[in-house]
């Protein structure tokens, strides 16, 4: 505004100057001294005004816009396009065909490249319409690519591979990675390419690439513990996963051809990763040994439960994951002491280039350091980022800038779309985008010189920018990646800024300078005093982040609305990446996100809940919940537990009555496993009796009544007459006592006689972890008229398409 009007006045004639400069000089002409005239006049000029104003307001957009352009902000979105495109692939019910997708890019190619040089809004979108289908392009030949196998049913085989990696946990169970060969008794018609085993039997650790057998019991990789939680089949089918299990007895080794060349390589760096594990927990022992060789290699399984649980707390997780705070800390440690290094031969660094070698050194450092962490998203994400940064180093440009950011996400989408829906990616990008922008800001703040003798003040000293960066940095990283634990984990530690800011420095200062030292003297032998110190700063860090979680500070938020995730996720993005009002539209969807999230739609509270496998069912009665199992499995109950806001416990009443069941000489009628055991047939009336007197405990009480072995018996808060079958010797008797009848085994039976539901593991083998609802909220209703949430909602992709597979016809049937 103030640019226009100054423009207008140098155009304006000299005959009007004086109502611009009245005091100037060289004006001829006396100022108007009539009232009347005088105070027209002015009603004028404000008219004027307003309608420039008006006529500017008219395009803030296009000039935004401009702006946004000539700071090369569109390139930015570019990962962001082809992330949504890959997300809505994964998200469709079905496989969206090939044909149409490239059919819309080629129609997209054309417009886009003619509109690439224009600065409004109509080029951002005609580049979403071509990006966006090209990351859905991608996401398809990525599943395509990959192909893996999932095992369609669990199953107890002989099987024979090749140990492709192995890890050890704090008990001495060895969990095996293994590139499967061969099965027998019985023989898998679709055995997956790769399983990974627990040996828990004490016994010689098998080497890398080295054969192995063993009699083993094989399942397909779990499925979302509810509806919309995370979907472990879906992880591993893109990391090649086909099964997940564990050995009856110890494996033994044998022998087996060896791999082809890509085989090798990948062999010989598990060997480096495995070695320098052991040998790092060799050096520093417990907790601390283990959190250091995960520092290094990013192997977690050796840390205790409690102090992992410690770290989640103080919100010190992060450090655990191989991510740019470890890239960052590695790499600049590197710098500086090899600076220093050659600071101190004379003449070194005038004569040679001191600061690129060591950026060089540091390069190499880094792939070593991303060759031997196993490879995970972030650790990917930091080690491109990283080695853009010395690139820019070697040739004299700026290091830092959200450009890099984008070329790194830009490169881990092209390769492996599939992170776009990875918690980790996610989180990273969130974290880098956050702390890069606060970066800016903080870069361009105005700036107050100290005065002599004032670095040590806690204000304003360089003491008090070093706390005050910290805190700044926790506070940037923890805001960014809010949104993803609520949504992926539906927790947030209250205290996490405390622990960083109590942590962090001894990390910062102690743990990784010295892990990185200690790494570059192993090949002389002079590593013990260097991981020595290490290993101590690590107890300090425990002590710190067990003292924070005993603050008692977590807060369990529960399962969101994936709208709320979507709207706070986007806008926090777009308020990152613009720089002009722009922003403000990342501003109002950040506040929409967060009203839905915290005033949501009011919905129906699932009443009973049933795990995947059938041996966990929930009855959800107010704040308590009563479970079927006195001790119920932690990795399905922790997560119905954060995602409902589970309250207290209630455990089964257990029974031991007598007599329920008549042994017979015949087979286990209905499974489908081939289990060959004994009949056993229910003694009719008392097993009638023990069932309704069941039920009537469980109707007055608020949790199971079980009869040992055999059954347990609930009533929900609707009613509904619930029992879930240890023994299908009860099916006949559950059938007519109650109205939902749960059993674990895979019976050809699909429904009761009587009427009531029937859910086996065949069923639930197809629709994954089952909510159960009261239709439209009414607790009055009966069961027939209940709402039934399957975990798997579609059947047609293909980290879901396993499920529908006929071991007997070799076949899939979706029906």
């Amino acid at each position: 505004m103030e640019k226009v009007g100054v423009a207008e006045r140098r155009e304006m004639p000299e005959a009007d100057a004086w109502r611009v400069a009245p005091d100037d000089a060289a004006v001829p002409r006396a100022p108007v001294r009539d009232p009347v005239r005088r105070g027209a006049l002015a009603i004028l000029r404000r008219a004027a005004g307003r309608f420039k104003a008006a006529v500017a307001a008219k395009q803030p957009s296009a000039a935004a816009f401009a702006e946004e352009r000539a700071h090369g902000h569109f390139f930015l979105f570019v990962p962001v396009f082809l992330g949504a495109g890959a997300a809505l692939w994964f998200a469709a019910a079905t496989d969206p065909p090939l044909a149409t997708t490239l059919f819309v890019i080629a129609l997209a190619l054309w417009p886009a490249w003619r509109l690439r040089h224009r600065e409004d809004w109509i080029a951002l979108a005609a580049g979403a319409a071509l990006l966006v289908p090209v990351g859905m392009l991608l996401a398809a030949l990525e599943s395509a690519r990959l192909a893996t196998v999932l095992l369609d049913a669990p199953v107890t085989t002989e099987i024979s591979g090749r140990v492709l990696a192995r890890e050890s946990d704090e008990r001495g169970a060895i969990r095996y990675r293994i590139a499967l060969e061969a099965t027998r008794d019985p023989v898998l018609k679709r055995p997956p390419g790769m399983v990974t085993l627990l040996a828990r039997s004490r016994h010689t650790p098998i080497p890398i690439g080295g054969g192995i057998t063993g009699r083993a019991r094989l399942g397909p990789p779990s499925g979302p513990a509810l509806s919309g939680l995370n979907d472990f089949a879906f992880d591993a089918y893109f990391a090649g996963t086909g099964a997940v299990g564990y050995f009856y007895r110890a494996p033994t080794a044998i022998a087996v051809a060896g791999p082809g060349l890509e085989g090798r390589i990948r062999q010989e760096i598990a060997t480096w990763r495995n070695n320098l594990t052991e040998h790092i927990r060799g050096r520093i022992g417990g907790d601390a040994g283990a959190i250091a060789a995960a520092l290094v290699t990013a192997e977690q399984r050796a840390i205790g439960a409690q102090t992992v649980e410690a770290l989640r707390q103080a919100g010190l997780a992060h450090v655990l994951a191989i991510s740019g705070l470890n890239m960052v800390l590695a790499a600049g440690t590197f710098l500086v002491g090899a600076r220093v290094l050659m600071a101190l031969v004379p003449g070194f660094s005038e004569r040679y280039p001191a600061k690129k070698i060591a950026a060089a050194g540091a390069l190499v450092m880094v792939t070593l350091y991303i060759l031997v962490s196993g490879g995970a998203i972030s650790a990917v994400r930091s080690w491109i980022m990283i080695c853009i940064m010395l690139v820019a180093v070697l040739f004299g440009r700026a290091a830092i800038s959200l450009r890099n950011v984008a070329l790194s996400a830009i490169l881990i989408l092209v390769v492996t779309p599939s992170a776009v829906t990875n918690p980790g990616f996610q989180m990273s990008y969130a974290a880098t985008l956050g702390l890069v922008a606060g970066y800016a800001a903080w870069r361009e703040r105005p700036v107050r010189r100290e005065g002599g003798g004032e670095r040590l003040k806690l204000f304003g000293g360089a003491l008090g920018r070093f706390f005050g960066g910290l805190m700044l940095s926790s506070l940037i990283g923890g805001f960014s990646t809010l949104i993803y634990s609520i949504g992926h984990f539906h927790r947030i530690p209250a205290y996490g800024l405390a622990g960083n800011l109590l942590a962090m420095p001894v990390i910062s200062a102690v743990v990784m300078p010295f892990g990185l030292i200690a790494v570059l003297l192993m090949p002389f032998g002079l590593d013990a005093v260097p991981f020595a110190i290490m290993g101590k700063g690590i107890d300090w860090m425990i002590a710190l982040s067990t003292w924070v979680a005993g603050w008692k500070g977590e807060i369990v938020t529960g399962r969101i609305p994936p709208a709320a995730f979507l709207l706070v996720g986007l806008g926090g993005g777009l308020v990152c990446i613009l720089r002009t009002r722009l922003r403000h539209a990342g501003t109002l969807l950040v506040g929409l996100g967060l009203a839905l999230a915290c005033f949501p739609v009011a919905s129906a509270t699932p009443e009973v809940l049933v795990s995947e496998d059938g041996r966990l069912v929930a009855i959800l009665r107010g704040e308590t919940v009563a479970t079927n199992r006195a001790r119920p499995p932690d990795f399905i109950y922790a997560q119905w537990r954060r995602a409902l806001r589970l309250g207290d416990l209630t455990k089964p009443e257990i029974r031991r009555s007598a007599g329920l069941t008549l042994e017979d000489a015949g087979e286990t009628a209905g499974t489908t496993e081939g289990q060959k055991r004994p009949r056993r047939q229910a003694d009719r009336q008392k097993a009638k009796d023990a069932m309704v007197s069941a039920l009537a405990a469980a109707r007055t009480g608020k949790g199971f009544v079980c009869e040992a072995k055999a059954f347990c018996a609930a009533v929900s808060p609707s009613g509904w007459r619930i029992v879930t079958l240890d023994d299908v010797a009860f099916l006949g008797t559950a059938c007519d006592a109650a109205d939902l009848v749960i059993v674990s085994l895979a019976l050809r039976l699909e429904a009761c006689r009587s009427g009531a539901r029937l859910v086996t593991a065949r069923h639930l083998r197809r629709t994954g972890a089952l909510e159960i609802q009261p239709a439209d909220g009414d607790t009055s209703r009966a069961f027939s008229e209940a709402r039934i949430l399957p975990a798997v909602e579609s059947l047609d992709r293909p980290w879901t398409r396993h499920r529908t597979y006929d071991w007997r016809t070799g076949s899939f049937d979706p029906s």
